[in-house]
């Protein structure tokens, strides 16, 4: 999740300003406000996970915006992931009024899951106007283990 999350962000680099304004059905999913939601999302996760402040996630408005971005998504990886070492039991989540409880390992998947649809979605909208900045292919798990390989090397 992490290593996908970076390798997008870092891909939208080579993108002009006009790329996040891609969408594919509903404008209100355009790639720039898909970009803001996998880190709002991990964000949430970690509120989840660790009862933690959540944080101002702004959306960007020109590809320059996207690092900083990408800096908040690696730390909030980071929290999520180090969520994974530690025993399956149930969290309590509270939002505003209400509460209820889910598994750790259940959020956990949860937030890998949201974070591999929401990238799909993406490059999707991206392919659709025309940008292609990465292939899906270059994030999935067997280039994740052949990067796992490498870099033991």
């Amino acid at each position: 999740m992490a290593w996908a999350n970076q390798r997008v962000y870092a891909s939208l680099g080579t993108l002009p300003d006009e790329a996040l304004e891609s969408f594919i059905v509903n404008p209100e999913w355009s790639a720039k406000r898909i970009i803001q939601h996998i880190v709002s999302g991990a964000d949430w996760y970690v509120y989840c996970l660790t009862g933690g402040m959540w944080s101002e996630v702004p959306t960007p408005s020109v590809v320059a915006d996207v690092p900083a971005l990408a800096k908040m998504l690696a730390d909030f990886d980071a929290a999520i992931l180090s969520q994974s070492g530690l025993p399956d039991e149930y969290l309590t989540i509270k939002e505003e009024e209400k509460s209820w409880q889910n598994l750790r390992s259940t959020l956990l998947a949860q937030a890998v899951h949201h974070a591999t649809e929401h990238r799909a979605q993406l490059i999707d909208a991206l392919e659709s106007k025309g940008f292609a900045p990465i292939n899906l292919d270059d994030i999935d798990f067997w280039a994740f283990e052949r990067f796992e390989k490498e870099s033991s090397k």
